[in-house]
């Protein structure tokens, strides 16, 4: 019988250590070939700016399949709602019956932080202490608590353009981290001598630009994934070495690599690699101190799946969830 998972059914089980894990383990078979995945189909709503889109995967080994359905609507903030919504389902890999429906919307939000963890870990300075992020939401929450399990960090500074919620984020999370956290006045005093800069804003133009980068800096770009968004200028694209978590994604659908590429300014040689093949050692990555890297992150079926099929692994062995019958 298929079971029901609930968020809070999938927050128990989940943390963002074991999620950290699972990421890399899932970008890494991604990068072998052992992950079949579309491209993910998106259908725009043009009356509130939004999109629905359907997200497959099937990961060979451990066996999972099943697909994310999410939207995303940016006015839902106004009205007191997640701007990012999903629901995955989740299908038996021997004979293709549903095994679970479950809430999506966390697995997003700790996912997207948790292969950003990824990232740091294996590209910032190993002495990275400050953390700047720009953006104030669901993720900005997600980015530090994930950040903090890969670095000791010293020092984290927020910047947003809503005053009100820089400071409610900084009274939230002050409270479960232990780092120092202060709001900035912008976001350029936010970033400078940053030594990891997470993007987590809804901006369509850049809220990041080169020239207030510090040599060595680590990014993760997460906000922007459409192709007509981006949070970075493209003198800092063009700056970095680029990691991304998939190239054929990226070049569809990262306005942040889009438009540099339309413009003449870097081409798709520029992307040194995916975060997967990264992390299995056939792609190099940071070559010096100095150097400036990106991860452009839009996030795969394969890191849904995984997480999920991980979620319902651990729901079934405590007995969560509800039974149902269709």
């Amino acid at each position: 019988m298929p079971i029901l998972l609930s968020e809070q059914d999938v927050r128990s089980v989940l943390t963002m250590d074991d999620l950290i894990e699972c990421m890399q383990t899932a970008l890494v078979r991604f990068a072998e070939g052992r992950v079949r995945q579309p491209l993910r189909a998106v259908t725009e709503i043009p009356s509130h700016r939004a999109f629905f889109a359907v997200m497959p995967s099937f990961i060979d080994e451990p066996a999972a399949l099943g697909a994310k359905l999410v939207t995303v609507y940016g006015g839902n903030v106004a009205q007191g709602l997640p701007s990012h919504l999903a629901t995955i389902v989740l299908l038996d890999p021997e004979t293709g019956a549903l095994m679970a429906l479950m809430d999506g919307r966390y697995i997003t939000e700790a996912r997207t932080a948790a292969v950003s963890a990824v990232s740091v870990r294996l590209l910032a300075l190993p002495g990275a202490d400050t953390l700047a992020i720009l953006g104030s939401g669901v993720q900005a929450r997600s980015h530090l608590e994930a950040i903090g399990r890969v670095r000791a960090l010293r020092d984290v500074r927020v910047w947003s353009p809503d005053a009100e919620r820089r400071a409610a984020f900084v009274r939230e999370m002050q409270a479960r981290v232990a780092p120092p956290i202060r709001a900035t006045a912008s976001a350029r005093e936010a970033v400078e001598g940053a030594g990891v800069i997470a993007l987590a804003t809804a901006a369509r133009e850049p809220v990041l630009f080169s020239e207030w980068v510090a040599d060595g800096a680590h990014i993760c770009a997460v906000g922007a994934c459409r192709p007509d968004q981006r949070e970075m200028d493209t003198a800092l694209v063009a700056r970095a070495r680029l990691f991304v978590d998939s190239r054929v994604g990226a070049l569809n659908e990262a306005g942040d690599i889009v438009m540099p590429i339309r413009e003449g300014a870097i081409d798709e040689g520029h992307i040194a690699g995916e975060l997967g093949a990264l992390a299995a050692g056939s792609v190099g990555g940071r070559r010096t101190d100095r150097e400036v890297t990106v991860f452009k992150s839009l996030g795969m079926a394969v890191e849904d799946i995984a997480a999920a099929h991980r979620a319902y692994e651990k729901a079934a062995a405590r007995g969560l969830g509800r039974g149902f019958v269709l």
